[in-house]
């Protein structure tokens, strides 16, 4: 009997652990895309400042 309450222990325990590993999977994957959305806003801003300093030299 020890020996099956042990093991339904384990199996008890695994599925909460399942949970915290998508937990904080989805939670890195909306830090990520935190990230690029920044990364994306600032290279759009330099491809702005790049595209304006280029048009005005010509002028």
């Amino acid at each position: 009997m020890e020996l099956g309450a042990a093991a339904g222990m384990t199996f008890g325990i695994f599925p909460i652990l399942i949970f915290l590993f998508y937990l904080a999977l989805a939670g890195l994957t909306v830090y990520c895309l935190i990230l690029f959305i920044m990364l994306a806003r600032r290279g759009v801003k330099a491809l702005d400042l790049y595209i304006d300093e280029k048009t005005n030299k010509i002028q």
